[in-house]
């Protein structure tokens, strides 16, 4: 009889293979006892209702059903719910916590593309590259060899809103260039943003001084439409915002306003709503650069969420402490 734990995959099936590539699957199986081909997608079908019975460790991912009361009240062995994507808020319910669950998450290892991202955007916001490759594409002309007066990324100022996971390897990944990073986060004190190397500002003097803003704040009542017409109205003729947080942060109208009068350019990897609508201004106005979604975990990336559930599967049966563990506390300001 197998001494490895039972475990269970809830999540979208086809998330399975694309998380848990063969040598990833390999290394999650030799922690626990899991089927890739029973995955549950709705705790009320009878067989995931009997593994649910014997599950002790849940390996959740995107599309997982939510875990309220009945769903746990099926699972009396669960220990464990190790989560392969971002944000557990989707699904999780403050019932897991209280019933001693330890609930582990992803998001570390999904914040290193979004930072990724968001790095070669400002730089290449810095250079004007996507505003000279689309002039060029209309005027099938080049300006030549030509000094370009106006851009570069020697001594931009660099406005960061948000310490989150993406937002401080963002500034990790900021160090080595001439640029100069600044932070707005109202949970981060001197001292924190003294450890971080960077100066703490309130967000109108960040947005104030800054030549390019990226945002990095969880969704939340209060951030909701943070960035609107007054908070655009502050930030300098030609500035850059850049938006991978989620789309409800920015009043789409004010900045399609501000795109309008080409006051400001913005990159959004997420927009409010989401898929954006074909009719939406942002598709063709020039100081828009829109991709969908996609800054994210994408193609080969998704194993490295696979290998932190792996990883935290393996510590979670050695005794040692979850290196990602989700905080019930903190969860509400979180992404």
């Amino acid at each position: 009889m197998s001494q490895r734990p039972q475990a269970l995959f809830a999540m979208t099936a086809e998330n399975v293979p694309q998380v848990f590539p063969p040598e990833v699957l390999a290394r999650l199986q030799e922690a626990v006892d899991i089927d890739p081909a029973l995955v549950a997608r709705d705790f009320a079908d009878p067989g995931v209702r009997e593994a649910l019975a014997r599950t002790e460790i849940l390996v959740t991912g995107w599309g997982c059903p939510r875990l309220d009361e009945a769903v746990l009240d099926a699972a009396p062995r669960l220990r464990a719910v190790l989560h392969s994507a971002g944000s557990v808020k989707s699904f999780a319910t403050p019932e897991i916590w209280r019933r001693g669950i330890a609930v582990s998450s992803a998001a570390a290892a999904n914040a290193l593309p979004v930072a990724e991202y968001t790095l070669a955007m400002i730089l290449l916001a810095g250079k004007d590259v996507l505003a000279a490759r689309d002039r060029m594409r209309a005027t099938r002309t080049s300006s030549g060899w030509g000094v370009v007066a106006g851009i570069g990324n020697y001594g931009r100022r660099v406005g960061v809103i948000g310490a989150s996971r993406i937002g401080r390897r963002v500034l990790e990944l900021l160090r080595p260039f001439d640029l100069r990073p600044a932070l707005t986060d109202p949970y981060v004190d001197e001292r924190e943003a003294a450890v971080l190397g960077v100066p703490l500002l309130p967000l109108d003097d960040l947005l104030r001084t800054s030549d390019v803003v990226t945002v990095h704040a969880p969704e939340t009542p209060e951030t909701h439409r943070m960035i609107g017409r007054r908070e655009l109205a502050l930030m300098p003729d030609g500035a850059v915002l850049i938006n991978t947080a989620r789309g409800a942060l920015v009043d789409h109208d004010a900045l399609v306003a501000e795109l309008r009068a080409g006051r400001l350019t913005a990159i959004l990897d997420v927009t409010d709503p989401e898929p954006l609508p074909a009719d939406s201004p942002l598709h063709d106005l020039p100081g828009a650069f829109v991709t969908p979604h996609l800054a994210g975990s994408q193609g080969n990336e998704l194993a490295r969420l696979g290998l932190t559930v792996a990883e935290e599967a393996e510590r979670l049966l050695t005794g040692r402490k979850l290196a990602y563990a989700v905080d019930l506390a903190t969860l509400e300001r979180e992404a």
